[in-house]
């Protein structure tokens, strides 16, 4: 009795056994695992480098980063150095000094498999601190008989300031593994900004190019990166029935 008990108990052992492997090949036959990466992105802002070597009036650097934390979700950093020389009607003036945006971007565009490409859109916190150099200004008169009268004052003004808020939108596609380039525009809204004395910021590192009473600024830009790997998360992908 023993003995029919034990091999009624072995012959159920194997047969739910071999079900159960059955059932995990069948889904693995109907689905896919991939490994997701997830890791640091570094790269430089193409055109501030190709502008600073075209532009004798613009010298400027930016190192940008992401990290993937979840999904679609990236935490994103800038960090860049401007200098900028501009001329106006009756003034001429240089910009120049640091800035640091910090924020996230969501990924809206559903990849297949394990590519990494991007349709997003971000938000950042910039800060800037730079100075302004006044070089030279033009005296306004309404009297055309005489010269314009321009006055060169080389007059420096630190330990300036200015923060906004950016929404960011654009494109990131993985051309080589792990190496990707990506263009991006930018809406800019001025949340303060620290100016010198009977002066104006035309120009913030960072937020770019200021007008008039307008708080609005514009921006864009085309980068290089490169992703390094610091996990890898499987994702697994069913087939449609």
């Amino acid at each position: 009795m023993n003995l029919t008990h034990i091999s009624i108990f072995i012959i159920s052992f194997l047969g739910v056994s071999l079900g159960s492997l059955q059932a995990q090949n069948s889904a693995t036959q109907d689905s896919t695992v991939i490994k997701e990466k997830f890791g640091i992105r570094v790269g430089a802002d193409l055109s501030k480098a190709i502008t600073s070597i075209i532009d004798e009036d613009y010298k400027g650097f930016e190192i940008l980063g992401d990290y993937r934390v979840y999904k679609n979700y990236y935490a994103a950093a800038e960090i860049g150095i401007e200098e900028k020389h501009y001329t106006e009607p009756y003034l001429d003036g240089t910009a120049n000094g640091s800035y640091i945006k910090i924020g996230a971007n969501y990924n809206a565009y559903k990849n297949w498999l394990d590519m990494q490409n991007e349709i997003f859109v971000g938000v950042r916190y910039g800060f800037a601190s730079f100075s302004q150099t006044l070089n030279k200004f033009a005296i306004y008169s309404n009297d055309s008989y005489f010269p314009v009268d321009i006055r060169e004052t080389n007059q420096e003004f630190k330990s300036l300031n200015a923060s906004w808020g950016e929404v960011q939108g654009g494109l990131k596609t993985e051309v080589l593994n792990n190496l990707f380039l990506s263009v991006h525009v930018q809406l800019k809204i001025m949340i303060s900004d620290k100016k010198p004395d009977n002066f104006d910021n035309l120009y913030i590192p960072g937020f770019h190019r200021t007008y008039g009473g307008s708080s609005i600024g514009v921006g864009w830009g085309y980068s290089l990166s490169y992703l390094i790997p610091v996990v890898k998360k499987a994702k697994v992908l069913r087939k449609p029935e």
